[in-house]
């Protein structure tokens, strides 16, 4: 059998990257039967079936390090978690969502906020200030007039990463720009709904380097959550972490609580709007489990 990465899955076919090749590939159908999906970025083992048209099965699926589940991937290293700075205005709330269930797979995050040129008043550089000040990197670029391209690229050097964001910030406008071979579709913003069109129709592994893959994916609108226990919520805030366990009372949520180290923070180390927004999200994960 052949070791390879899945790179696609479209219409019942995965396409899987080889030592030998790509090669078009069916599942057996005892992953169906155990309820097992096969998922872009899978390392697998194939039989090949038709070495000269490329075919063959797909037979095993290796443990996973990690999966998300929108975009549906696995094994990531990274990820890169796009935003614009206009054109759609950014949605804090949203970015978030993304950052939490980037911290719960324990992945590496780069924040990037595209087309700064469009925001002549630069309040951009507010929203880059608070996820530094958070503990995060973030990259400032323009696909468009190529600024902030030669530091992305070298963010995602040796790295397996996949691009999130919602539509229209220019994900793939910005990989084409660091890139320019790859040619990934694009779309126009639409003006009258503020909403991109959904120009990549599936999450698709894509070599970029000899040790380096991207991950192109249908831009969200929003993201649910119900899956974190509500406790476990500030563990995924990183600016929190120094200050976890020293509250004075054991199992702390930080909202209630008198004596909290959480709160006495709010204003110094830990922004108010991020405290804001997570107490916003506990509440929303505390309804879902009593409900």
């Amino acid at each position: 059998m052949l070791d390879g990465v899945i790179l696609k899955g479209i219409g019942g076919f995965y396409y899987i990257d080889t030592v030998q090749g790509v090669y078009e590939c069916r599942a057996r159908g005892i992953f169906r039967k155990e309820g097992i999906r096969p998922t872009v970025g899978d390392s697998v083992q194939i039989s090949v079936l038709d070495e000269a048209n490329k075919k063959g099965s797909l037979d095993v699926i290796l443990p996973r390090r990690n999966e998300l589940i929108r975009p549906r991937v696995s094994n990531i290293d990274q990820a890169v978690i796009v935003f614009a700075a206009k054109s759609p205005n950014m949605n804090l709330d949203l970015l978030d969502r993304f950052l939490l269930l980037a911290e719960e797979q324990e992945l590496d995050i780069v924040i990037v906020i595209n087309k700064i040129d469009r925001d002549k008043q630069n309040k951009y550089e507010d929203a880059a200030a608070l996820y530094r000040a958070a503990g995060y990197p973030v990259i400032c670029t323009s696909a468009e007039k190529g600024i902030g391209i030669e530091e992305l690229r070298k963010a995602l050097e040796n790295k397996i990463s996949v691009f999130a964001g919602p539509s229209g910030v220019g994900k793939s406008s910005l990989i084409n720009a660091a890139f320019p071979g790859l040619e990934l579709n694009t779309g126009e913003i639409s003006e009258k709904i503020q909403r991109g069109r959904h120009t990549t129709r599936h999450a698709e592994l894509i070599r970029i380097t000899e040790q380096s893959y991207i991950v192109d994916s249908p831009g969200f609108t929003s993201l649910f959550l119900n899956h974190i226990p509500s406790d476990k919520l500030q563990y995924y805030f990183r600016e929190f972490q120094p200050f976890l366990h020293k509250c004075y009372y054991n199992g702390c949520v930080h909202i209630n609580e008198p004596d909290c180290a959480i709160k006495e923070q709010i204003g110094e180390a830990i922004d108010s709007r991020r405290y804001e927004r997570y107490k916003m999200l506990y509440e929303e994960l505390e309804n879902e489990r009593r409900n």
